[in-house]
C-alpha cells in the first residue's frame, strides 16, 4: 500500500473516530492533518506551528466574530421582535398570515446577521408559540422557521462567504452582492411551498386587517433596523469600508440603536451569558 493511500486512510477513519467522540472539527482537523504528514514522512513541528498561525491570521476573518456578535445583539435588542411585527402588520391577516411572516421575517433578518442559528433562534422564540397558540401544527410550523433560518447563509452578509472569500481568495463584496437574487428565489419559494402545504390545513379565521396607519406605524418602528443592510452592503460597494469593517460598523450599530442604557446593558450581559461556558450560564 502506498503513502498516499495510508495517508488518506488515516485522515478518513481518523477524522470519523475522532468526530465520534465529540471532538471540535477543527481540532480534529488539525490532529488527522498530522497524522497526514507523520504517515507522509513530512512531519515538522515548527511548520505546523506556522501553518496553525498563518490559518487564523487573516484580517478579513474577524468579520465573522463581529457579525455574530451583531446577531446576538439584535435578538437581545428588540430589533427581531419590530421586524416581526412589521411583518405581522402587512400579511399577518391573511389565512396562514403567521407562515408569511415568518418566511418575510427570516428574508429580512437574514439581511443582518447572516447566521442561520440566529435567525432560527429569534424566530422559534416569537413565532413558534404565536404560531402554536393560534392552532398551527407544531410540525409545520418549526419547519417552516427552519426552512426560513436557511436563507441567512445567503443573503448577505454571510458568515459563509467571508470564509469562502478568505479561503479562495474571492471578493467578499462580490460574494455578498451575488447571494441577494437567491436568497429572494429561495423565500419565494418558501412562500409557494407554504401556500401549497396551506390547502389541507384548518386554521381559525385570522385577525382583522390593520389600518393602514397601522402598519406604516410598524414599518417606521422597524426603519431604523431595515437600514442595516443597507448601510452594511452600500458601504462596501462604495468603498467606505472593507467587510471586516462592516462587521464591526454592523455589531455597534446594532448596539447603538436603541437609545436606552438599559437596553444596551441587557444587550451586553445577554452576549457574556451566551459566551460564557454551559456550567455558567443562567437557566
Amino acid at each position: 500500500m502506498g503513502a498516499e493511500a495510508q495517508a488518506f486512510i488515516v485522515f478518513s477513519v481518523g477524522m470519523l473516530a475522532l468526530m465520534a467522540t465529540g471532538m471540535n472539527m477543527g481540532l480534529a482537523l488539525v490532529l488527522t492533518g498530522a497524522g497526514m504528514a507523520w504517515v507522509l514522512d513530512f512531519w515538522d513541528t515548527q511548520l505546523l506551528a506556522q501553518n496553525l498561525v498563518a490559518g487564523v491570521d487573516s484580517f478579513p476573518l474577524l468579520a465573522v466574530p463581529f457579525f455574530i456578535l451583531a446577531g446576538e445583539l439584535m435578538n437581545s435588542g428588540g430589533i427581531s421582535r419590530r421586524i416581526i411585527d412589521m411583518a405581522q402588520a402587512w400579511v399577518g391577516h391573511i389565512r396562514g398570515g403567521l407562515g408569511y411572516v415568518a418566511i418575510g421575517a427570516a428574508v429580512l433578518l437574514s439581511a443582518m446577521s447572516g447566521s442561520a442559528l440566529a435567525d432560527a433562534a429569534a424566530m422559534s422564540a416569537i413565532l413558534l408559540p404565536m404560531m402554536r397558540k393560534n392552532g398551527y401544527p407544531v410540525d409545520s410550523s418549526a419547519g417552516l422557521i427552519a426552512a426560513g433560518s436557511v436563507i441567512g447563509p445567503i443573503i448577505p452578509p454571510s458568515m459563509a462567504f467571508v470564509i469562502y472569500g478568505v479561503t479562495t481568495n474571492t471578493s467578499i463584496s462580490a460574494l455578498f452582492v451575488s447571494g441577494v437574487v437567491p436568497g429572494l428565489i429561495m423565500g419565494a419559494g418558501l412562500i409557494v411551498a407554504w401556500r401549497w402545504v396551506l390547502r389541507g390545513m384548518v386554521l381559525p379565521a385570522g385577525p382583522a386587517p390593520l389600518p393602514m396607519r397601522e402598519r406604516w406605524r410598524s414599518t417606521g418602528k422597524a426603519f431604523w433596523a431595515l437600514l442595516m443592510p443597507v448601510i452594511i452592503i452600500g458601504g462596501m460597494k462604495s468603498g467606505i469600508f472593507t467587510p471586516t469593517e462592516a462587521a464591526v460598523v454592523a455589531a455597534f450599530y446594532a448596539l447603538r440603536w436603541r437609545s436606552s442604557c438599559t437596553a444596551r446593558f441587557a444587550c451586553l450581559r445577554s452576549m457574556a451569558c451566551w459566551c460564557a461556558p454551559p456550567r455558567l450560564r443562567p437557566s
